[in-house]
């Protein structure tokens, strides 16, 4: 089996400079790529499921990523993953604390479907500290999130925190 195409899935609550690095690399692998974000009924997100989708988009568009889909599914991954025909899923891994669960969510997708591979991606080291939520949480204090994430993300946050 060949793998030409991706889904890279999260919840994007929003997207980071980090995200960005992993599609940037994934995009170079996988002919079709496409970027899930996810509507996660266990997590309670700052941005709604339309405006995370859209900020991706824009983000995307602001740092000249070009030829990537960007979605929203709720429910299982590997569904979403069947319904797009995509051979692979892409996910970052961070530190240590990020493998753990990823590698039983890989093992879960693996018995749920074989066909469907699971690609782990190391975070660039620049980027092993960032999370959506620590972004959230500077600018909600009136932080520079600028090295963090495109300035249409700064902006969208700024303007939910009323900045």
């Amino acid at each position: 089996m060949t793998i030409t195409s991706a889904v890279y899935p999260g919840s994007f609550d929003p997207i980071t400079y980090g995200h960005i690095d992993i599609v940037r690399r994934a995009k170079k692998l996988f002919a079709r790529l496409l970027i899930a974000v996810v509507a996660n009924p266990n997590k309670t997100p700052f941005f709604s499921i339309e405006e995370r989708v859209a900020i991706t988009k824009a983000a995307l568009d602001e740092v000249g990523i070009t030829g990537v889909e960007v979605i929203s599914y709720d429910g299982l991954l590997i569904d979403c993953a069947k319904a797009y025909k995509v051979d692979a899923i892409v996910r970052g891994l961070r530190a240590n604390s990020d493998f753990d669960y990823e590698f039983q969510m890989a093992l879960t997708n693996r018995d749920l479907d074989s066909d469907i591979e699971t690609v782990f991606f190391m975070t660039a080291g620049r980027y092993s500290f960032l999370s959506s939520s620590i972004v959230k949480e500077v600018k909600r204090y009136g932080g520079d999130v600028s090295s963090f994430v495109p300035g249409c993300v700064e902006q969208a946050l700024a303007r939910k925190f009323g900045h």
